[in-house]
């Protein structure tokens, strides 16, 4: 990936779509959305897509291998968000929360845990996933990007 701040969104399941094009327009930052099968992006000369194809990982290997210091990646997926914060990209859950080479141990093991706990239950035993989207985590999310974006273009 270039030196040139860009934002790489993992989007098969990215319920921030819309707030990721609002804060990178507000920016003027270019934003690369990945997924498996085409869908309407803006009509924007910052916004472009790429599908990959529906092999395992395939978006995840395209980002992780584009993650770099010049680059927020937008994911709900905690391994690749590891891989990326390997590389030393600027990492963000749908929800606003930063993954960081401080955090990443813990929601690993945490991933890990409740997949231990749901493998273990039976179907109606109580142990879904996360909570429901909510207005508050669409809020969190366009401040937690906006000042990503604002600390890594003080940095430059």
């Amino acid at each position: 990936m270039s030196s040139r701040l860009t934002i790489l969104v993992d989007a098969d399941a990215c319920p921030v779509k819309e707030e990721i094009y609002k804060v990178a327009a507000r920016h003027k930052v270019p934003v690369v959305i990945v997924s498996n099968s085409p869908f309407r992006i803006p009509q924007s000369p910052l916004v472009s897509r790429v599908v990959v194809n529906d092999s395992f990982d395939a978006a995840d290997d395209w980002i992780a291998e584009r993650a770099a210091p010049s680059t927020v990646i937008i994911t709900a997926d905690i391994l690749l968000a590891e891989r990326c914060v390997k590389a030393d990209a600027q990492v963000l859950a749908h929800n606003g929360r930063p993954f960081t080479k401080d955090s990443i141990g813990s929601a690993i093991a945490t991933r890990a845990i409740m997949a231990d706990l749901r493998s273990g239950m039976n179907a109606g035993d109580g142990i879904g996933g996360p909570p429901p989207f909510s207005k508050r985590d669409r809020s969190e999310f366009l401040q937690a990007l906006d000042q990503v974006l604002v600390k890594m273009r003080q940095k430059r």
